[in-house]
């Protein structure tokens, strides 16, 4: 009986959306964006919420806070459930020792030099070009580059979303301390290394990043920079992977901030992932950062039914309670939150049967924690709680199944 109200329920809501969806205002070209306090007491009201094309960044337990444009402000207002918004394109002006982050050049400069003061152990190359013609650009680390394939690998990837900078700053430290951890004797990092294939891709969307710091100014940028059919610009990369895709919490308008593209991986971006993690079959375990809300999350985030075998359900949940006791991080299926469909890890899970999980960065919120913007000050405090976490993941990747057993210490294969 409770599911069938809940589906009678969800049938309700979908059908209220798809009707605030249909009347739409006049549509305008501004890149304008709007930050937003929604009412909503559960997953399934965020869902609506969510279906209505705005990004839902936050969660409390009767309201969202949650970022759009004007058409989906609009809409917003439509239900009667927006407490209050107010625009954030000339709300976001940051001090200038927010330079230590990395742009576009300084990134590739940075990983350049690593590569070739360490070129034994990593391997820097182009993977795709994006719609302005910058590289992809992969990072693979292994004691024995020539033959990585015969070893468990790991993916880690940051930078899906342009505004969240403090998710590509994490896998280029990830990337420093593991060559300077290597170099410097330690045990257990020379172990890992000669016993993994490590590839970690540093920022998935190079044009929305730069776009979004281009005037020296934030513009709250999220997706990338496609050309789209009525003359917006965008899509949401994090809703355009193929696995049940357009299938809930994505947008058909491509002017939303989450808008679906017009197919699945029609991006130059999420093709080059789905190529890439295709083309190393090795791959077991994959993490994709993002900012904010101190969160760790797993499969599935297009329905709220969870991960249907047992043994994947109880790896998942119990690998991203253990990370949580060093994060502080909260841990729970995506869907928890709202629907979102088409992201990295329904399809790298749904599709490849890859173990994956998503952190949301710091900070908690965006009063008293910055939200997308939350300065220097952060990167390295961040990088630290969340090191173990990474480490963890690499250790179990030569078999993520071992996370259940009552003792499973760190043992290095044999040579």
């Amino acid at each position: 009986m409770l599911q069938f109200l809940k589906k009678h329920r969800l049938t309700f809501f979908a059908s209220l959306a798809l009707l605030f969806i249909g009347i739409q205002p006049a549509r305008t070209l501004d890149d304008s964006q709007y930050w937003m306090k929604v009412r909503a007491t559960d997953k399934f009201e965020r869902s609506v919420i969510a279906s209505l094309g705005v990004s839902i960044e936050v969660t409390r337990p009767d309201y969202v806070i949650a970022i759009g444009n004007y058409q989906e402000l609009k809409r917003i207002e439509e239900t009667g459930w927006l407490e209050t918004s107010f625009p954030l394109t000339e709300e976001n002006d940051f001090p200038a020792e927010d330079s230590v982050y990395h742009n576009y050049n300084e990134m590739l400069s940075t990983l350049q030099s690593l590569q070739q003061q360490n070129p034994e152990i990593m391997e820097l190359r182009s993977i795709a070009k994006t719609h302005e013609k910058r590289d992809i650009w992969a990072v693979r680390i292994s004691g024995d580059l020539k033959n990585g394939s015969q070893w468990p690998a790991i993916i880690y990837m940051g930078g899906h979303h342009a505004r969240e900078h403090l998710s590509v700053e994490l896998p280029i430290m990830w990337i420093q301390y593991l060559i300077n951890e290597y170099r410097a004797g330690n045990q257990k990092i020379i172990s890992l290394i000669n016993h993994r294939e490590i590839h970690i891709i540093p920022a998935v969307n190079p044009d929305g990043m730069e776009y979004d710091i281009s005037t020296g100014r934030y513009k709250m940028w999220r997706k990338n920079r496609a050309r789209n059919a009525d003359g917006t610009y965008g899509v949401d990369l994090n809703r355009n992977y193929g696995y049940q895709w357009g299938t809930g919490g994505s947008s058909r308008d491509p002017n939303s901030d989450v808008y679906m593209g017009p197919q699945a991986f029609s991006e130059p971006e999420t093709k080059a992932i789905r190529d890439y993690v295709e083309s190393h079959n090795n791959i077991t375990t994959l993490l994709s950062l993002h900012t904010y809300s101190e969160l760790i999350l797993y499969p599935w985030g297009h329905k709220y039914d969870g991960i249907e075998v047992a043994r994947d359900k109880s790896v998942h949940e119990t690998m991203a309670k253990k990370m949580a006791q060093w994060n502080g991080y909260t841990p729970q299926q995506s869907s928890e939150l709202y629907i979102a469909s088409g992201d990295t890890t329904d399809w790298s899970y749904g599709a490849h049967r890859i173990i994956s999980f998503t952190f949301e960065l710091d900070p908690a919120n965006q009063w008293g924690g910055g939200g997308f913007y939350p300065g220097a000050d952060v990167i390295k405090p961040v990088f630290d709680k969340n090191l173990q976490p990474m480490i963890y993941l690499l250790e179990f990747a030569d078999n993520p199944y071992r996370s259940l057993e009552a003792d499973n210490p760190f043992k290095p294969m044999p040579l």
